[in-house]
């Protein structure tokens, strides 16, 4: 797909920054989760996993890659943020879905929602901080035909590029992330995070999160970021000219 050419019209691909599948250094994660959320709008996921993840195309067995610039975020601080999953946990627990948590920032936290669809996180911060960042949408930039394939319910049905990883279970399975990329080093060559396109303040809507009414006040915590303007995001919900980061 050209980086010219979008299913909506008016909707430019900006050119990325670095032609380059060089993972960001682990110092760019160690961050707090709020603080990264914002920072990784604009930056490109790479995955790189077998095309046979994908229940549609077990025909194949090769590596194969999929791209898109993250357009979406959103940050769980740890253990005073009730919306977080690490809430009020002090320590790691093997048995416990947190544990990668607490591991310095940089890796992959990939959990189960609803029973049936998985949400990728990165995990943020220094090690013992238990903090992450949901990637809720991206932009498909390669890979897209594969993309399709994986989220095809039919062979006949089409998906718009726009709809493709328009929230964190579609990009999923679209990009073939599962609960076996638990833990993954995004600094590895599996699945990690470049540099991506340039992005300005004025184009960063900051907002609550999305779906964590029982969270209390945490609900209305502004840690939600994404690019106002992009089609490929979950939803446009509270999203205006204002929503800017203070």
């Amino acid at each position: 797909m050209s980086e010219t050419k979008h299913s909506q019209k008016n909707h430019i691909l900006k050119p990325l920054l670095v032609n380059s599948d060089v993972p960001l250094l682990r110092e760019f994660y160690l961050r707090d989760a709020v603080t990264l959320a914002h920072a990784l709008l604009g930056k490109r996921l790479v995955c790189r996993v077998p095309i046979c993840s994908s229940v549609l195309l077990k025909q194949e067995t090769t590596a194969t890659m999929t791209s898109g610039i993250i357009v979406e975020t959103e940050g769980y601080a740890g253990w005073d943020d009730a919306a977080c999953h690490s809430y009020k946990r002090e320590q790691p627990n093997p048995k416990h879905r947190t544990n990668i948590m607490f591991a310095e920032g940089g890796f992959a936290y990939v959990y189960l929602i609803y029973g049936m669809y998985n949400c990728f996180n990165v995990v943020a911060n220094v090690a013992g901080n238990p903090e992450a960042v949901l990637i809720r949408a991206i932009e498909p930039r390669e890979g897209i035909d594969i993309m399709e394939g994986r989220r095809r319910g039919r062979p006949e049905q089409k998906i718009e590029n726009k709809h493709l990883c328009s929230g964190p279970g579609k990009l999923c399975i679209a990009m073939g992330i599962t609960r076996n990329d638990y833990g993954k080093d995004l600094c590895g060559n599996e699945i990690f995070i470049t540099e991506g396109i340039e992005v300005t303040e004025n184009e960063i809507a900051v907002t609550p999160r999305i779906n964590v009414d029982y969270a209390g006040a945490a609900a209305k915590f502004p840690y939600r970021f994404a690019l106002r303007d992009n089609p490929c995001l979950s939803t446009q919900m509270f999203i205006n000219r204002d929503n800017k980061r203070k």
